[in-house]
């Protein structure tokens, strides 16, 4: 493995040029251990990571244009608001979360007034009680010594397990320079937002067959989709109504992988026990932002609400005001990284993914 450090990226004061590279480090290595052992070769090749490249990827929204403006990230009402004893932070970039939250604090024309007047933890368990998103900004002790923090705490941050005893299908061997080590692998995406939509957007990368469903009475952030959707096809299902045409995409599908609350997609069938029955064999890779455990494992999340949580935002801006925040390092991160779970059965015992960011060096040959 080798580095290419510039000291000039993603600077921060927590160590999140160190986090993507880690990241990015891991899934290229997988993706070179793939195409070394589809490609027949005895030895994995070396992997490069350039820490200029790795900026670009985990500011990807920034660089983007859609006929020639810039995307959308945050709608107003996405943001801190001051609390009668601290800070908020909501997030209503989709309609119907701004309207719980406009349900729950008031006109949006007088809602610093509304903020101003409750408890940080009362609106966040207001606003969440009504289905809409909001977290208060808490110290990182404060957030160790929540029920949540100390139930997460048991566990690893990847989790994995066998779903059955079937094998995953073997992916046929590829030439000797193998640029798309992924290829041939279908991966039914069901996720949104950012993390899940950025692990199935390097598969794609990398060569896979990914097929983005959507439901059709959801609405997605059309950006949002743009930027996380280079490499795939996508379209809308109803899974309600029509379950024969999922059945016939999972009959042939390698991966599953879902972005949705822990339980949110079980009365489709789609619980991991419950595709694996229907299709032995499938790799399912899930992603939820308060995890499959404790008491907020069913509630909605974001990336910029789970980084209010454990003190994130507090500790790179100010206690004046804790706005400044990490955007999508965090979560491009977690996508990333989710990799390894995603196709760890379809190669070796580990994982696979990386593109853009890294290369690796095959006998002769450098690609990238």
């Amino acid at each position: 493995m080798t580095d290419v450090v510039r000291e000039g990226a993603l600077q921060a004061r927590l160590p999140v040029r160190e986090l993507a590279r880690a990241c990015v480090d891991a899934c290229a290595r997988a993706a070179a251990e793939l195409g070394a052992r589809r490609a027949g070769f005895d030895a994995v090749p070396d992997v490069w990571v350039d820490d200029g490249a790795v900026a670009t990827a985990f500011t990807s929204e920034r660089h983007l244009l859609i006929n020639g403006r810039a995307p959308v990230n945050f709608a107003p009402l996405s943001r801190f608001w001051r609390t009668a004893d601290g800070w908020v932070r909501t997030h209503a970039n989709y309609p119907h979360h701004r309207e719980l939250l406009l349900k729950v604090m008031g006109p949006a024309d007088s809602l610093e007034a509304a903020f101003a007047e409750r408890s940080a933890l009362e609106v966040e368990e207001a606003v969440y009680g009504a289905g809409g998103l909001a977290v208060a900004l808490r110290t990182p002790e404060e957030w160790a010594a929540h029920e949540q923090a100390v139930e997460l705490a048991k566990r690893p941050l990847l989790e994995r397990e066998r779903l059955d005893s079937a094998p995953a299908r073997v992916l046929a061997p590829i030439d000797a320079t193998p640029l798309l080590p992924a290829a041939g692998l279908r991966v039914l995406d069901l996720t949104r937002v950012i993390a899940g939509p950025v692990a199935t957007r390097t598969l794609a990368l990398l060569g896979a067959d990914v097929l983005r469903i959507d439901p059709p009475h959801l609405p997605e952030l059309p950006d949002q989709h743009a930027d996380t959707g280079f490499g795939k096809r996508s379209a809308t299902l109803d899974l309600a109504a029509d379950r024969g045409a999922f059945e016939e995409l999972l009959a042939v599908a390698d991966v599953v992988v879902t972005g949705y609350r822990p339980g949110a997609l079980d009365r489709f069938g789609l619980s991991a026990e419950a595709l694996a029955e229907r299709r032995p064999g499938i790799v399912v890779a899930q992603l939820s932002a308060w995890g499959a455990y404790g008491p907020w494992s069913e509630r909605r999340g974001f990336d910029s609400l789970v980084q209010v949580r454990p003190g994130s935002r507090r500790s790179r801006g100010r206690r004046s005001n804790p706005a400044r925040f990490l955007r999508r390092r965090w979560t491009t991160g977690r996508g990333i990284c989710w990799r390894r779970r995603c196709c760890g059965r379809c190669a070796s015992s580990r994982t696979t993914a990386a593109a853009g960011a890294c290369g690796w060096r095959w006998p002769g040959r450098r690609s990238g």
